[in-house]
């Protein structure tokens, strides 16, 4: 007799998701994960009081799946500026859309009237992709997002000072050779609904999920040594696992390992820096990027979007660049030139360097991979659909979709 009507590997948003739609189709699941917590790459630390989720992570309450799941504001989220401040090499321009200050407005007005041709390109741009159905965006022939920016005629400097430090931040791609449907949708999900963290962290997002899921169903702690047609192996039992279909919802390295035949993908990285300040450098939750050094840092306040985020009397500053580089010392400095303070007194607190962060996306990615792989084998996440957690919600919800159609056969 089976142990289970399906097993899923990792508790990760794609496995998570796949275990909701699964219970809700009546099936029976055994969710097995090996870390002592849900998530994967979504979790958070507690440092001395300081929230620190593991590489910086924000959420899009507008993106669709989540809201298929959750009610957005279940997870008591703090937004971000509608907006960013670059620091170009020649200008610092303050784009912070929902600011009202005289400062920031003056900034707005004296971009529009330097650039006038990429607010237009910008504004035509955005209008486009929150007006248009998503499939649509889906439909399109890709390229990479670099030469997309310049075919929507926003010049090199914006792409220089403004897009391509923060699009290095969203896909970690210094390059901008990311496939430029991603950008439309992420663009799309970013201008209607915001951005956003949990108050508690981005923890509670697969904490959420896993709050969806029958108590019964979910083992934590448990390492899957190796996968078959119907059989799932754990590193503390020589006897099998059965089921009538197993559901690989592990990173893509991982589930390359486990699946005979798939290839892992190419990895995207991200190096972050967490200090702990005494007196917030900014006073506003914005995103603050270098456009001018070359390091294509992005960083913020992040005590100024969450207060949760530091103990009381102190402020928690974030920093990230793409790839595994930086030593502390020079990031330490340019902060101190971009946010214009001393920063000899600033405490790092913690230093995550996370090279498999993102699965890479070309321009040539498929959207939708197969989600099964094999006879009673099926795969989900985020290196099957998009590299978001928009992506790994739907992988979810497809594979769960195809697992319990051919159960039903």
């Amino acid at each position: 007799m089976e142990d289970a009507d399906v097993i899923v590997v990792g508790a990760g948003p794609a496995g998570l998701a796949a275990t909701v739609h699964l219970q809700a189709a009546g099936l029976r699941v055994l969710l097995l994960e090996g870390s002592d917590e849900v998530g994967g790459r979504v979790r958070t630390d507690v440092v001395d009081g300081f929230l620190l989720d593991r590489g910086f992570q924000v959420l899009l309450p507008a993106y669709p799946e989540l809201r298929r799941l959750l009610d957005p504001q279940s997870l008591d989220l703090r937004f971000f500026s509608r907006g960013v401040v670059a620091q170009g090499s020649d200008d610092r321009w303050d784009l912070d859309f929902s600011a009202r200050d005289r400062e920031t407005l003056l900034s707005l007005a004296r971009f529009a009237a330097k650039r006038p041709l990429d607010a237009l390109a910008v504004g035509a741009l955005t209008l486009r992709d929150t007006t248009v159905a998503p499939n649509r965006i889906r439909a399109a022939v890709p390229t990479e997002t670099g030469r997309e920016l310049a075919r929507w005629r926003i010049s090199r400097p914006t792409i220089e000072e403004v897009f391509r430090p923060f699009l290095a931040g969203v896909f970690l791609d210094p390059e901008l050779t990311t496939n430029s449907k991603l950008l439309h949708l992420l663009w799309r999900c970013f201008v209607r609904g915001g951005a956003a963290v949990p108050a508690d962290g981005m923890r509670m997002l697969p904490r959420a999920l896993a709050g969806l899921v029958t108590d019964d169903a979910l083992r934590l702690s448990t390492t899957v040594a190796s996968v078959d047609r119907g059989a799932v192996r754990t590193a503390d039992s020589a006897v099998p696992l059965q089921a009538r279909a197993v559901v690989v919802a592990t990173d893509g390295a991982a589930a390359s390992t486990l699946v005979p035949g798939m290839r892992a993908p190419e990895w995207s990285g991200v190096t972050t820096w967490y200090f702990a300040v005494d007196e917030p450098p900014l006073r506003r939750p914005t995103l603050l990027l270098d456009g001018a050094s070359g390091s294509l840092m992005n960083t913020a306040v992040m005590s100024e979007v969450a207060p949760t985020y530091a103990p009381g009397g102190r402020a928690l500053v974030e920093a990230s660049v793409p790839g595994d580089t930086g030593a502390v010392s020079a990031i330490r400095s340019r902060l101190g030139e971009l946010y214009r303070t001393s920063t000899s007194g600033w405490e790092l607190v913690a230093e995550y360097r996370i090279p498999h962060a993102l699965p890479r996306m070309k321009s040539n990615h498929v959207f939708t991979s197969p989600a099964k792989v094999g006879t009673q084998l099926y795969v989900c996440g985020d290196h099957r659909d998009t590299s978001s957690i928009q992506g790994a919600l739907v992988s979810g919800r497809r594979v769960a979709a195809a697992v319990a159609r051919d159960l039903a056969r």
